[in-house]
């Protein structure tokens, strides 16, 4: 497991310097690295984990270093940051090996000096049992303990109730699960199965030809390579179920790369009608098109489009789903940097949204149907936006949508929250042009 810490600490010098996402940083590194398929397993844990953990991490460190943490070596902070996640969080991992495997990237990158000091830190935490006590007061004593800043932890409680901003605090630090759509356009239960490669599949309860995968690489086995599932999550999919796509109609997605909506709203179709894909730049279309190619679906067009600008060859359309960029503060269990990020980074957002929501309904055929989504859970990007939106605008009006799946849905917008579902946060509001 030597190469496999290695290679994490160098994926995590890159990540904290550089602000890279992680899921691509660690992607592109793993599909490159001489690792075991066991190590790469390694690397990814305890990449994710450091980031993931990080605030607890760092007050931990700080507990045991008199020298302050930004004048230290960011190698050696981030080889401290690997051997306190193994100590505390990775019950796999003998104590020994934790310190012992430190001590050794110290010198493989060539900062013996730090040698000493790294034992030390790591080994007097676990002469405490590695136990740290937290502060009483909640902001705090949460921020710590879920590993995120104080700035997120405050908002949650002002935005949502204690029990639901716990939900998205914990569900921040665990391992989301993974879930796949069924083709239903060219596979069915049965072939999906034959093609997993062993890999057992959870049927879902709630969302029909949605299943979890509960071990494995999903993206490895034939029933990906011959377009049998895409791997989308609950709340995604329940955004594209909110729209209510029916067969033959024309639907646009606004915002669409990498198009996994896309090719739900295509499934939920059944292969009929049209549906419109879009995104500003070429490269992203292209992922939209190579996904497409994959699944065998002939019903959707990928192209080029930005969502701000009025265009009048675009037809106009029965649904369009207005999936808007966001500050993406209901995934971060799959991309923990973002927590990380200033606040301040996202205050422009709403204007765009904003925008691209204006823009979007010139496309709305009287009757027809917009559902407004986010992957965040602030309230200045979701309810503040859709509601601005109506009170200006008297041909429309707020239509509600999935019923019959109990909470948080039945009004005209619904903000998703792991708890409900084990998903990601995600924001969704369904408005109707009646006139």
């Amino acid at each position: 497991m030597d190469n496999a810490r290695f290679l994490a600490i160098k994926l995590l010098n890159k990540t904290f310097d550089k602000q890279g996402f992680s899921n691509l940083v660690l992607d592109y590194a793993l599909s490159n690295a001489q690792l075991e398929p066991q190590d790469k397993r390694f690397c990814s844990m305890l990449y994710y984990g450091v980031i993931e953990r990080k605030i607890t991490l760092d007050y931990i460190i700080s507990k045991y270093s008199k020298k302050p943490l930004n004048k230290l070596d960011l190698s050696i902070l981030n080889i401290l940051r690997c051997g306190i996640y193994q100590l505390k969080y990775m019950d796999s991992v003998p104590d020994s090996a934790a310190i012992n495997e430190s001590v050794k990237l110290v010198k493989k990158y060539r900062l013996t000096s730090a040698a000493g000091f790294v034992n030390a830190v790591l080994r007097n935490f676990v002469r405490d049992n590695k136990e740290f006590s937290l502060p009483k007061e909640k902001i705090a004593r949460f921020s710590l303990e879920y590993s995120a800043p104080e700035w997120l932890v405050k908002k949650l409680l002002e935005e949502y109730d204690e029990e639901s901003a716990i939900s998205v605090l914990e569900s921040s630090v665990l391992k989301a699960p993974v879930t796949i759509r069924l083709n239903n356009i060219i596979a069915d239960e049965e072939k999906l199965i034959e093609n997993m490669g062993g890999i057992e599949l959870k049927k879902s309860e709630l969302i029909e030809n949605c299943y979890e995968a509960l071990s494995g690489d999903v993206t490895a086995t034939d029933a990906f390579k011959k377009g049998y599932f895409h791997v989308q999550d609950i709340s995604s999919q329940l955004c594209c179920m909110a729209l209510g796509v029916k067969e033959n109609e024309i639907v646009l997605d606004l915002c669409s790369a990498p198009g996994g909506k896309a090719f739900t709203i295509a499934e939920l179709m059944n292969g009929t009608g049209t549906v419109y894909a879009f995104d500003m730049y070429e490269n992203r279309v292209q992922l939209i098109k190579d996904g497409t190619e994959r699944l065998h679906v002939k019903n959707i067009k990928a192209m080029s489009g930005n969502a701000l600008e009025f265009d009048k060859n675009i037809p106009l359309a029965d649904k369009i789903l207005c999936d808007v960029p966001c500050s993406g503060l209901g995934v971060i269990r799959k991309k923990p940097e973002i927590k990380y990020k200033n606040p301040k980074e996202f205050e422009g957002l709403t204007d765009i949204q904003y925008g691209i929501l204006e823009n979007a309904v010139k496309y709305l055929k009287v009757g027809g149907e917009l559902v407004y989504s986010t992957c965040t859970l602030n309230r200045k990007e979701n309810d503040d936006i859709i509601d601005r939106f109506l009170a200006k605008n008297n041909d429309y009006e707020g239509v509600s949508f999935l019923e019959d799946y109990g909470e948080p849905f039945g009004s005209y917008k619904a903000t998703i929250i792991p708890m409900h579902f084990n998903s990601d946060g995600f924001f969704i509001s369904k408005i109707k042009k009646i006139r």
